[in-house]
């Protein structure tokens, strides 16, 4: 039996991650102990699992919910390497797990070298303890410039003698060439490696495909093995960025501020699968003029982000929308924008001036916070709803938040079972550093009288869907 498959895309945001996550159901639903892996994910959407030496870690969204798929707890080793976006040309580099300093100032391609041994070892490991590693790519794999130096697609893939296959995203036009460039690019040895082709969000009918599947196969000797059709409603969080459409028609009108370096965005998926709820991201005034809602979301750059939200002129929409009375929640660097000041004694984000919509001051600490949490909401007016209510979330920043010393405090409103202030209110305002709330069952009954699917299903949901479009005993040919 191959020990590894791996989904290879002929670009970013052709269906890896979710198409990975449903293969790691299906396999576990055949009896399989199975475990994701990506070698190096470069998002800022991220969760807090399991780490080393009983610490806790963080590792990409996208491998967080593979594992859950999997049935299996996330831990570090299945995205060894985390890049976080802090600007356009900087990255916080997470290893195994933790933020390490140095590797996050040393060049890009020194820095792939000294990398690959860390995402080989913990490749190595896995491959050990399970009956199947599902692996996903990033990117392309045929990137000419970056061959050499890019250890995520083919060395991962030779290095785990990975059953591969090649997924394009057929919506965006010129699929085949897609396809067949990237095969093409390859070196033969690597080539040898793609067993499948996969056509994804394919709109029409199938038929009109033909005689394009053959005739790639007589280019390439790659059947294809699966014609996946669009499917917008799958229940997964978007793993490269915001969507730009809203989610849902009529009803409770939630804007959610997509400022440039917005970080853990997987955490509103539930409110885009929520009846009587309209999701919306917005850049612009007017996009937040009608909102009932308002939401700061987390920032892996906040300064950069607040000036950007004041360059916008969203600072004065969001003032107004509290005046007011309208509910306006930060959830952690969201939160931190909303205070009086931030300060920054050792150069890692930026001082800046808040918002002034809670009387708190965050300063930011070298080490960041990474832990799982469980809450208790103590909070009124607009909010009073959740009053009483416990919730599991999560908690990953740099940032330390406390009362203006010089300000009438505000109600604590979230604490952790440790009695740990993390949440503030004032009137309409709400300010709290735990993620994940609106992944909590209780949350969402209290908000909204209703909660979506749970996530298992839509694991299920996943794996029914490959099982059916997939070429019958492509599965099970896959892995032999």
């Amino acid at each position: 039996m191959t020990r590894a498959l791996m989904v290879l895309g002929t670009t970013s945001n052709a269906g890896k991650s979710w198409l990975a996550t449903a293969l790691c159901r299906w396999y576990a639903r055949q009896g399989l102990k199975v475990a994701p892996f990506k070698a190096q994910n470069m998002s800022n959407n991220a969760r807090v699992v399991p780490g080393l030496a009983g610490r806790m870690g963080e590792i990409g969204s996208a491998q967080y919910f593979q594992a859950l798929a999997a049935r299996r707890v996330p831990e570090v080793r299945m995205n060894p390497v985390l890049l976080k976006p802090e600007a356009d040309t900087q990255s916080q580099v997470v290893v195994l797990g933790e933020v390490d300093t140095a590797l996050s100032t040393m060049p890009w391609r020194q820095r792939s070298e000294a990398l690959w041994p860390h995402a080989r070892n913990a490749l190595r490991e896995l491959m050990a303890e399970n009956d199947l590693v599902v692996i996903e790519g990033a990117g392309s794999p045929a990137e000419i410039n970056l061959h050499a130096s890019d250890y995520v697609n083919m060395r991962t893939a030779r290095g785990a003698g990975a059953t591969c296959l090649l997924v394009t995203d057929i919506d965006r036009g010129g699929a085949f060439a897609h396809l067949y460039g990237t095969h093409q690019l390859l070196p033969a040895e690597e080539r040898a490696l793609i067993r499948g082709f996969v056509l994804n969000r394919f709109r029409g009918d199938a038929a009109l495909l033909s005689p394009g599947p053959e005739q790639l196969q007589a280019l390439t000797g790659v059947p294809t093995v699966a014609t996946l059709p669009m499917w917008r409603g799958h229940g997964l969080p978007e793993e490269d960025g915001v969507f730009d459409d809203s989610a849902g028609g009529s009803g409770l009108n939630i804007a959610v501020v997509a400022y440039p370096r917005i970080s853990n965005l997987d955490e509103f998926q539930p409110l885009r699968n929520l009846p009587g709820v309209r999701l919306s991201w917005a850049r612009e005034p007017a996009q937040l003029a009608a909102a009932d809602w308002i939401i700061l979301p987390g920032s892996k750059s906040v300064a950069a982000d607040l000036a950007w939200l004041r360059a916008h002129k969203l600072d004065a929409v969001i003032a107004t929308h509290a005046a007011r009375g309208k509910p306006l929640l930060g959830i952690c660097g969201g939160l931190q924008m909303l205070g009086e000041a931030l300060l920054d004694p050792h150069a890692l984000d930026g001082n800046a001036p808040g918002l002034g919509l809670l009387p708190l001051v965050t300063q930011f600490e070298r080490e960041k916070l990474l832990r799982p949490a469980m809450l208790r909401l103590s909070v009124n007016g607009p909010w009073a709803a959740l009053d009483g209510v416990e919730a599991e979330g999560y908690e990953i920043h740099h940032g330390r938040t406390a009362p203006h010393p010089s300000m009438a405090a505000p109600i604590v409103a979230l604490r952790t079972r440790e009695g740990e202030a993390i949440g503030w209110q004032q009137g309409c305002v709400l300010g709290v550093y735990a993620h994940g709330l609106f992944e909590q069952p209780a949350v969402l009954r209290a908000l909204f009288g209703g909660e979506p699917r749970s996530l298992d299903s839509v694991f299920d949901g996943l794996a029914d869907f490959i099982d059916t479009h997939f070429a019958p005993g492509a599965l099970q040919d896959l892995i032999r």
